[in-house]
């Protein structure tokens, strides 16, 4: 018996280490470097989808992405021009309903991207993973052309001045169901949490107590601001909305200073 316990527990140690040595090597999203702020995972309602283009949580029940996360500098511009292919999203298990571009249909909200199409314009591929449904929320008009598009030329100004981004933006809150079947949620707030970096591939290792923080929560309603800059927040503040926990790779004592700054230009 000790010579085949002898034999057997080396096999399984050298299993376990190989494996750890296989994990370790698997790579880690670019999109996904400041953290899961809902740890999102299997779960129908927190469902992680990571794609080359972005990392998303997806919720079932909304038919909405409860977050999406990317990283945004000039690597991802260029001169793509826009695919408008919008499509349900084939990669959600297939016993999952799929939101489809007609349930938005005279619902009085356009198609409003988390990820915008302008931010990938290097290929045909990841603008067209932009119009995917997955990565669509009810907006209202004046949300989606107004304040929200707003900020997204804000960011790629700051891109094109040589900043590299970290962004989440996501939904909160209930206003009502669209579709035929009523299987959309439309939020009553979207938001959106900015992370800027002066040398783009510094790394989070590169983040102080100094560093850029732009954290905004826009109402979605008509009637909104075309100025981003009425919606400035905390990040502490949309963390207790939302009960999300944002920058969690970085040091707490980090992460403390920046989330309860409120950014002014």
């Amino acid at each position: 018996m000790k010579r085949k316990l002898v034999f057997v527990i080396p096999l399984f140690l050298f299993a376990l280490i190989a494996g750890c040595q296989l994990l370790l090597k698997q790579p880690v999203s670019p999109h996904l470097v400041m953290g899961n702020p809902s740890n999102a995972g299997s779960n129908p309602n927190n469902y992680l989808i990571i794609k080359p283009q972005y990392a998303l949580s997806y919720s079932r029940e909304r038919g909405t992405p409860n977050w999406v996360s990317w990283q945004l500098n000039r690597s991802w511009l260029g001169d793509i021009e826009r695919q408008d292919d919008f499509r349900p999203d084939d990669s959600l298990p297939p016993d999952w309903y799929r939101v489809k571009p007609s349930d938005y249909t005279r619902s009085g909200y356009d198609r409003g991207h988390m990820v915008p199409s302008a931010d990938r314009t290097s290929s045909v591929k990841d603008n067209s993973a932009t119009f995917l449904m997955t990565n669509i929320v009810p907006q209202t008009p004046d949300n989606n052309r107004g304040a929200w598009r707003d900020l997204e030329e804000y960011c790629r100004y700051l891109v094109k001045q040589g900043k590299e981004l970290y962004i989440i933006a996501g939904v909160d809150g209930n206003s009502r169901r669209i579709g035929r079947k009523k299987e959309v949620i439309a939020p009553s707030y979207t938001w959106k949490v900015i992370v800027v970096l002066d040398k783009p591939g510094a790394g989070i290792g590169e983040i102080s107590k100094n560093t850029r923080v732009i954290a905004v929560n826009v109402t979605n309603r008509q009637n909104t601001s075309d100025n981003w800059e009425r919606y400035v927040v905390s990040v502490d503040e949309i963390e207790a909305k939302t009960g999300y926990n944002f920058l969690t790779q970085l040091p707490e004592s980090i992460q403390q200073v920046i989330e309860s700054k409120v950014d002014r230009r």
